[in-house]
């Protein structure tokens, strides 16, 4: 079955819904269910791997944080995953106290941690998983099964302990409602399972050995990785090391930090004395153009320049992960400094991350509505 097409819509911008469920998931992780209007069905569907970025005022503060989408689409629903962080204000809050029959600023789906797939039928996905990776995964693995007839999933999960492991009742369902077609390898650091291979912390040998035995590279199609830095890159290592085209393999890493960095939710103060020398930084949203000077002394990014000039310019991690702030440079150039959401054919194509976009020419055109 071919994936389903999502017509095109415009820019995603945040609308408030109402929390119409919470699920306690385990200890430290909910799951956030939103009701959808029927008036934005359309501004909410989304592709199996795409993210919502969600808004809250937390103790005075303005706080964002996007997290993926974790339940097949359903019309007037809409749910995400969030795992506490001891460290994250938003996670911690979400956790404690976010209750059904409040509301949140919730911005369409984006991202682009999606199925290159076109045609499942017959073909072999492997998913990668630690943690809340999961939350994307488990929507991909929906997609594979629930779309097609000969489409198979095979699930890599790592987690502490089986008391960590977040849809544990979803995947035990799928695999009841799929048994031949969907594979699970649950991989504990802290819990001994009866598998060697699958007990202990997930290193290089140990993965080399999953690849060797348990998920041989000529039988998988292709590959989705979801977790932190060290992992993903360590999955992506190992696959190009034994011949995976990098056009088979998808990820998406953990946001750093918990997006609630200050300076970006407001725009970081910066003022232009006379007679210093600037940046011109033009730039369209929604259709308006707005120009902003940016002192080269400040080195500050292009979405903190955009964002003294207006509030209303779109972005969620702030950290080069999420992709929130994508836009494309139309004159001058800009320098990244990270960037873990851009696929190469996209900055090849004029794209940038404008968290991570520092001007390299005395003025730049930068338009957020392609």
């Amino acid at each position: 079955m071919a994936a389903t097409n999502i017509a095109a819509k415009k820019r995603a911008a945040f609308h408030t819904l109402r929390v119409a469920d919470v699920r306690r998931l385990t200890d430290s992780s909910v799951e956030v269910t939103f009701d959808v209007p029927e008036e934005l069905h359309a501004d909410y569907e989304y592709f199996a791997g795409q993210y919502l970025a969600l808004r809250a005022t937390i103790d005075g503060e303005e706080v964002r944080r996007s997290y993926s989408i974790c339940r097949p689409p359903t019309p007037g629903r809409i749910s995400v995953a969030v795992k506490r962080d001891d460290q994250g204000v938003f996670s911690v809050w979400a956790n404690e106290k976010l209750q059904v029959g409040g509301t949140l600023d919730v911005m369409g789906p984006q991202g682009t941690f999606t199925s290159r797939l076109d045609e499942i039928e017959g073909k072999h996905v492997v998913g990668i998983a630690a943690g809340s990776g999961i939350t994307p995964v488990i929507t991909m693995a929906h997609r594979v099964l629930d779309d097609s007839e000969t489409g198979r999933f095979t699930l890599l999960y790592t987690n502490r302990s089986s008391l960590d492991v977040m849809f544990v009742e979803e995947l035990a369902d799928l695999k009841d409602r799929y048994p031949a077609r969907l594979t699970l390898h649950h991989v504990l650091s802290r819990e001994q399972r009866t598998a060697p291979v699958l007990s202990g912390r997930l290193d290089e040998d140990k993965l080399r050995t999953i690849l060797d035995t348990l998920l041989p590279t000529s039988i998988v199609d292709e590959w989705a990785l979801c977790g932190p830095f060290e992992l993903v890159q360590l999955c992506r290592d190992l696959l190009a090391e034994k011949g995976v085209d990098a056009s088979h393999v998808r990820y998406e890493l953990f946001q750093s930090g918990d997006g609630s960095r200050k300076e970006a939710a407001r725009g970081r103060p910066v003022s232009v004395r006379k007679g210093e020398k600037t940046f011109t930084i033009d730039f369209s949203l929604d259709g308006t153009s707005t120009s902003v000077e940016s002192p080269v002394n400040a080195n500050e990014s292009v979405l903190n320049a955009a964002l003294r000039a207006r509030p209303d310019v779109p972005f969620a991690c702030a950290g080069g992960v999420c992709g929130t702030c994508r836009a494309r440079i139309v004159e001058g150039s800009v320098t990244m400094s990270e960037n873990y959401a851009l696929e190469p054919d996209e900055i090849e194509r004029g794209y940038v991350l404008t968290c991570q976009s520092h001007p390299t020419s005395d003025r730049i055109l930068v338009d957020y509505d392609v």
